[in-house]
């Protein structure tokens, strides 16, 4: 074989792995949801001259209506972020940091009380300085989230199109919360566990999600989301366990308003809640139920993060709610 044809091979075989390489990574390209990452973007917003939040939105060019999700204990934005790039391929998707988690701010609790009450301001500053069209908004909302959403929902009935609301506790019903939560509720029992939370850090962040699931039972989440806690657990001198023991002090106080209130709220409310709750039982979200006449799901099997254990029941029912006449 001369060398002209010897050339000749080797420039066709170039030519083919070439081409092979251009069609994996078309291939590739075209199985990767790669317009999703781009249209997330993470951080801050000015609620006022105290409070800065940590947001995260995803957008969609031309969004079905827009979903925006409130974390609970001890939890970050990260929670929602994979649900979040789903749903964005519809909607557009917001969550935040509560003031004391993630990389919120955390005042001093002489100019914020870190109290249901004040999170309900909070989320309404939120809205209005992301300019959210709340007739097409569907807040879901757990834990600490839950109860501010509500207390916020008596004031302005068209707070959403929807609220999903789930693991919290809307009474003053301490029989069905877990020793620990109930512990919180007053002094002195209060300060012991504030100290013992802030103690043991690492067990919480690590454990929180397993508890009241057998080892063959419980479930993992991504390291992004484990190290997001870790970091955003102590900041400014303030740690996620102190904002939570803050929220306690005032939790009574603003569960009692808001039962005694129950006959203003107007908004649409769906209730989701996780049949093995290990925190706060079945039974309360049961009695919510009943006392709003509004729609409850239990989830069996699920525990008091169904958005974590179980995140395609939650993008589907985000779904149902929108699709919902």
């Amino acid at each position: 074989m001369n060398t002209q044809m010897k050339w000749k091979i080797a420039r066709a075989f170039s030519v083919v792995i070439v081409m092979t390489g251009i069609v994996s990574i078309l291939t590739g390209c075209a199985n990767y949801p790669r317009d999703q990452s781009s249209k997330l973007e993470i951080g801050f917003i000015e609620i006022n001259s105290d409070i800065n939040l940590r947001r995260m939105i995803v957008h969609n060019s031309r969004p079905k209506g827009i979903v925006l999700f409130l974390h609970g204990f001890p939890e970050t934005l990260y929670a929602w972020r994979d649900i979040s790039l789903i749903l964005a391929r519809d909607y557009e998707v917001h969550a935040f940091d509560w003031p004391g988690y993630g990389l919120s701010s955390r005042s001093p609790v002489d100019r914020f009380s870190y109290a249901p009450q004040d999170y309900a301001y909070i989320l309404k500053a939120y809205i209005e300085k992301a300019g959210i069209d709340t007739s097409k908004l569907i807040i879901y909302a757990t834990d600490i989230g839950a109860l501010p959403s509500l207390l916020l929902a008596l004031e302005e009935p068209n707070l959403a199109k929807t609220i999903i609301v789930g693991d919290f506790a809307p009474f003053n019903r301490p029989q069905y919360m877990y020793e620990s939560l109930q512990s919180l509720k007053s002094k002195p029992s209060s300060d012991v566990t504030r100290a013992y939370m802030n103690k043991n850090r690492d067990e919480i962040l690590e454990n929180a999600y397993r508890r009241g699931f057998s080892k063959e039972e419980q479930f993992d989440i991504s390291q992004e989301f484990k190290d997001d806690m870790f970091r955003g657990w102590s900041q400014n001198n303030m740690t996620s366990a102190d904002a939570f023991y803050y929220y306690y002090s005032h939790f009574t106080r603003d569960q009692d308003y808001f039962e005694s209130n129950l006959t203003k709220l107007k908004t649409p409310i769906k209730v989701i809640w996780g049949e093995r709750d290990f925190y706060i039982k079945k039974e309360m979200g049961i009695e919510f139920s009943k006392k709003t006449n509004v729609e409850l799901i239990l989830l069996p099997n699920l525990g008091h993060y169904p958005h974590l254990q179980s995140p395609q029941q939650t993008i589907e029912e985000i779904h149902a709610s929108f699709n919902k006449r």
